[in-house]
């Protein structure tokens, strides 16, 4: 009953703004959101805009393999079983909640404690990389959204290559502490230009905000030098909302299931290949046959004594991350559309 007349009074709201907006007269031009953006085009504006959701790719891939460039370094320094070094990286992606000020505290972290803590709360600012990809999507022309978005994979890219070739430096001169505050800079650089971003055009129109919208679509055509369309900017035809609930309704049940296990594979295998690849790269299956345990009274645990507990990365540990990295250049031209 409540979820009821909750529905019923934000159907409500919704009649309000659209009768309160004023209609064009009879025979006047009028405008959509995507015909104004259809009509200015591809320009400088796109380019900026581009290049500015593109570097918080940078950021996050940054934040990600931070961790398995980092991991062999705090299993040693902290004594930490294989749970508690996965732990760092499940607290991570369960938490994709603050990011570029948590980074930067982590490389002061005083403990194992501390370092978890502060790792979940990179995950914050870590999640706003998605909206990147949905305004980009708005303000894109059509024909060109096939060629820019899964462009856009290459900033993922360049992330991971540099905090890998970050790695390889840092943390055996000045250590990993240093290596997280320097991984920490795009964020907060990413701060000072993000008010260059505009807000949504059909989010402002949506709400009845019409003169907003304009504004926006009227700076981007400035800065694109592009003509605005003739008329007044209207709302399109007003449809219902939908509703998580419809997500799981009999007619789209199976569709739904199918991407969310889709995904899941996706995410599962893409992250797991990531991270498990420090494990791997860590590990020397030869090691501890012949060599006598380490003692250490800190720790009594068989796994923490064991020789190969801190096996850090050497020069060769980081040239396989970068070519199995590089592999993705693969991926991201398979998402381009074809000519056929």
């Amino acid at each position: 009953m409540a979820t009821a007349l909750k529905e019923t009074e934000n159907a409500i709201g919704l009649e309000e703004i659209h009768a309160e907006r004023q209609e064009p007269p009879k025979g006047q031009k009028t405008f959509t959101v995507e015909e104004a953006v259809e009509t200015i085009g591809f320009g400088k504006f796109h380019i900026v805009l581009f290049l500015i959701m593109g570097s918080t790719g940078v950021a996050e891939a940054m934040e990600i393999m931070l961790i398995a460039v980092v991991s062999p370094l705090i299993r040693c320094e902290w004594q930490l079983q294989d749970w508690q070094v996965a732990l760092v990286t499940t607290i991570l992606l369960l938490s994709f909640l603050w990011a570029a000020y948590f980074s930067l505290l982590t490389s002061f972290a005083p403990s194992y404690i501390w370092f978890v803590f502060l790792r979940a709360m990179v995950g914050g600012g870590v999640s706003g990389h998605a909206q990147g990809l949905i305004i980009k999507t708005e303000f894109l022309p059509t024909k060109y959204r096939g060629y820019m978005l899964p462009l856009s994979q290459v900033f993922w890219l360049a992330g991971s290559l540099l905090i890998i070739g970050l790695a390889s430096v840092v943390n055996p001169t000045i250590g990993w502490r240093w290596l997280i505050r320097i991984a920490s800079i795009p964020g907060m650089l990413l701060i000072l230009v993000f008010k260059f971003i505009p807000e949504s055009a059909r989010y402002n129109v949506s709400t009845g905000n019409v003169a907003a919208a304009l504004a926006t679509l009227q700076r981007i055509a400035k800065m694109n030098r592009a003509a605005m369309p003739e008329g007044v900017l209207r709302e399109p035809a007003k449809e219902r909302r939908g509703r998580f609930k419809d997500l799981i309704h009999p007619k789209y049940l199976r569709t739904t299931l199918q991407i969310w296990i889709i995904w899941l594979g996706i995410a599962f295998a893409y992250y797991g290949v990531i991270l498990a690849s420090a494990e791997l790269l860590e590990r020397d299956l030869v090691c501890g046959s012949a060599a006598p345990p380490v003692q250490d009274s800190s720790d009594d645990s068989e796994e923490s004594r064991s020789p190969c507990h801190c096996h850090l990365f050497g020069p060769a540990a980081y040239q396989t991350m970068i070519i199995s990295t590089v592999g993705e250049i693969a991926r991201n031209l398979c998402s381009f559309p074809s000519h056929s």
